[in-house]
């Protein structure tokens, strides 16, 4: 359905489509020219709600803060397991002095 753009170049997005995207007031809309018409992308307002447990279900052990060091390395060993330091390094990564300390060649 047209929309007629008002005289400081507004225009109404219609309900459908705001309820299709899930846009609520306070929303930022970015645009850019692309050829011959606008696009607009749409993105949340910043929230002060709280993240806490949004993971959880993702998570399979809680770690004290006086363990984050030592499961810090266990998770690093993990990730970094197939690879040395040397072989990430002759793959153009940049490689810090952790890796270079923990991970050399076997």
């Amino acid at each position: 359905m047209p929309s007629v753009v008002g005289q400081r170049g507004q225009i109404v997005i219609e309900k459908s489509i705001r309820d299709a995207l899930g846009l609520e007031s306070g929303y930022l809309a970015v645009q850019r020219l692309v050829d011959d018409h606008v696009e607009l992308f749409f993105y949340p307002p910043e929230h002060e709600d709280s993240l806490r447990g949004v993971l959880s279900s993702q998570t399979k052990r809680t770690v004290p803060p006086e363990k984050w060091p030592e499961a810090s390395m266990q998770a690093w060993s993990l990730a970094l397991m197939p690879w040395s330091a040397e072989a990430l390094e002759k793959a153009g990564c940049e490689v810090g002095p952790f890796v270079k300390t923990n991970f050399r060649e076997r």
